[in-house]
């Protein structure tokens, strides 16, 4: 498992090796203390949010908007909602998803979703290059994860 989730945050985490060591670390810890009944992929989840990924309420449009403004940032990507400064009317996450999407896949960046079994979204930024390789990844944890809206 842990040669996997390794994979996993390198290929979140591109060109930044200091911060998936920092992730697995915790990853590592958060194991040890969940013991034998840990859920990997949601481990995983937890260490990479804010950081590597975004794990927000499926409603929480606006919430969605920052994390996907911060994880755009790290990858020295804007991505621009289309929304007037004085606009007080946010889309629901859905078109949140795809405008991210579309522009990120514009600029050969890949926004991937994952099923999380609960009344979240969640998921992260690769490079388009990545796809094949994360989804072996993601499927070795045992994440049902795909680019675009899951």
């Amino acid at each position: 498992m842990d040669v996997v989730a390794w994979q996993f945050l390198l290929l979140v985490n591109p060109n930044d090796e200091d911060a998936a060591l920092q992730q697995f670390a915790a990853f590592r810890a958060a194991l040890e203390e969940a013991g034998g009944d840990a859920d990997p992929a949601a481990l995983l989840r937890d260490v990479i949010d804010w950081k590597a990924g975004f794990h927000v309420g499926e409603d929480d449009a606006a919430g969605l908007m920052d994390a996907l403004d911060e994880l755009a940032s790290r990858w020295r990507q804007r991505i621009d909602w289309g929304l007037d400064d004085d606009a007080d009317a946010v889309p629901d996450t859905d078109a949140v998803l795809q405008t991210a999407f579309v522009q990120l896949r514009e600029r050969h960046y890949s926004l991937w979703t994952a099923e999380t079994g609960e009344a979240t979204l969640s998921g992260w930024i690769t490079h388009e290059r990545d796809e094949e390789a994360m989804q072996l990844v993601a499927g070795a944890l045992g994440l049902s994860a795909r680019p675009g809206i899951g």
